[in-house]
């Protein structure tokens, strides 16, 4: 099939481009929605015995956009994620036609490079001044490496011996932790029961005494005590737990300490709110995902440990003659540190933005966000028919509809919801804080300014009227 690739690529730039375009436009919508059924229908997704053209496919391709949710819109609110960064976009597509994996020098010098200096300033912001890391493939990765590590290093031999014949290990998070940490725990072998769910407080925030009395009940089972991790911002409330206090409590019984940052570890970047970190530097590891806050494209995630070999000690022996070899390069190949023998090249996007905007355009973009959200909160408590469900603390707000006459406000606010993420008109999440829906605002995308807020509140209560209209006329 002959190639013109000038041709090619000026046809997916076009494309591209007016997707960027229109989702610049107040006029777009977060979604085209259709049920499955109806997608289906609409898709052609079977694939024949023979091949088809570019400009079949481009017109595949364009279907796909137009059926797919637009996180670039100015109204989706909905994930942790949220906006394109172009500088990571361009990063992402260069690092695509290079096509290589990240285990050798030998095949991915420049990659190697950059990833190695990107993890080493990271760590200088966290603290951890002897630390390494490495990129994985999310979050729920990077906090099952931690957990997998903090193993390792308190039980070595269950490297090589596994669990069966260990002592109960038990490991502590939050009651508001990702369900990540059920799920490490469940591999490694120390089973998703003895991951303890320690106390709260009304912010969401782990209360220091009650991890302290949860240890002590389980050393009094005679059990091992090995694994504690923080959040820094929870996934509904954005809270960051107390980092000094448990770490301090971590270190009194010899636990490993880490901090989950998938969604607020970026906050670290901004000189006004990096005391939400404090006590960061004394932890053992550390979750960071660059594609929340950062607006780096998915996926780019990193986990930071604050000790150089661990990451190396982890890995049984490597008998690969014919990928690792003995040469100047050995170095510096990352597959001999990394769970993972093929990896995609994720440090190149992340690279791109931070050299794009700098680290003060990066602390301007997390102060903006901030500055969002606590408008965000001030519009809800401006409005009699809204109900602040909590104290907004970071990055999101948990409200809802309550204009004091309703019985049921769980099921009228999961229908203002549906309804209005069905629209396209903007996307926003919800969560139960006890028995309560609450919908979830959450910004993470800096290109959103205070107008576009007006605009989600315009749809919302354009969305309640219509409902009121449609019972009305029913």
């Amino acid at each position: 099939m002959q190639k013109n690739y000038q041709d090619i690529f000026n046809k997916a730039a076009d494309i591209i481009a007016e997707y960027l375009r229109d989702s610049d436009s107040n006029m777009s919508s977060t979604v085209n929605y259709q049920s499955p059924k109806e997608l289906k229908k609409l898709l052609d997704f079977k694939i024949e015995d023979e091949g088809i053209s570019y400009d079949i496919l481009f017109n595949y391709l364009e279907k796909y956009l137009q059926y797919s949710v637009n996180t670039r819109n100015k109204q989706f609110f909905n994930q942790l994620y949220a906006g394109t960064n172009i500088p990571g976009f361009l990063g992402e597509v260069f690092s695509a036609v290079s096509n290589t994996s990240m285990y050798t020098y030998e095949v991915a010098p420049a990659a190697t490079l950059i990833e190695k200096y990107l993890i080493k300033k990271m760590c200088n912001i966290a603290g951890f001044k002897n630390g390494n890391g490495i990129f994985v493939t999310g979050g729920s990765n990077a906090n099952l490496i931690a957990m997998f590590s903090a193993r390792n290093k308190i039980l070595p031999q269950g490297k090589t011996e596994g669990m069966q014949n260990a002592p109960k290990f038990t490991a502590f998070v939050s009651d508001q932790a990702h369900y990540s940490f059920g799920t490490a725990a469940n591999l490694l072998g120390i089973g998703s029961d003895a991951l303890i769910k320690v106390k709260s407080d009304k912010y969401g925030k782990m209360i220091p005494e009650e991890l302290e009395k949860e240890i002590l009940a389980s050393k009094q089972r005679n059990e091992i005590p090995f694994f504690v991790a923080g959040t820094a911002g929870t996934t509904l409330l954005g809270a960051f737990d107390p980092i000094s206090d448990i770490t301090e409590i971590a270190k009194k019984h010899n636990c490993r300490i880490h901090i989950d940052g998938s969604f607020g570890g970026s906050v670290i970047l901004s000189s006004k709110y990096k005391y939400l970190f404090k006590g960061i530097e004394n932890t053992d590891s550390f979750t960071w995902n660059p594609h929340k806050l950062m607006n780096v494209p998915l996926v780019t995630s990193v986990i930071l440990l604050n000790e150089k070999n661990i990451l190396r000690s982890n890995l049984t022996k490597l008998s690969t003659d014919y990928i690792f070899h003995e040469n100047e390069d050995e170095n510096c190949d990352l597959g001999e540190i990394s769970i993972q023998c093929g990896r995609k090249v994720d440090a190149l996007k992340l690279w791109s933005a931070w050299k794009f905007y700098g680290n003060k355009g990066y602390e301007k973009r997390i102060d903006d966000l901030f500055e969002v959200a606590e408008y965000f909160e001030t519009k809800v408590k401006e409005f009699e028919d809204l109900e602040l469900m909590s104290e907004r603390q970071t990055l999101t707000v948990c409200f809802r509809y309550n204009p004091g006459n309703i019985e049921d406000l769980n099921k009228v606010n999961l229908n203002i919801r549906e309804k209005l993420r069905k629209s396209g008109k903007s996307m926003v999440n919800y969560g139960y804080i006890g028995q309560d829906l609450t919908i979830r605002f959450v910004v993470s995308n800096a290109d959103v300014q205070k107008s576009d807020i007006d605009i989600f509140f315009k749809n919302f209560f354009e969305t309640i009227k219509q409902i009121k209209d449609e019972k009305f006329a029913s």
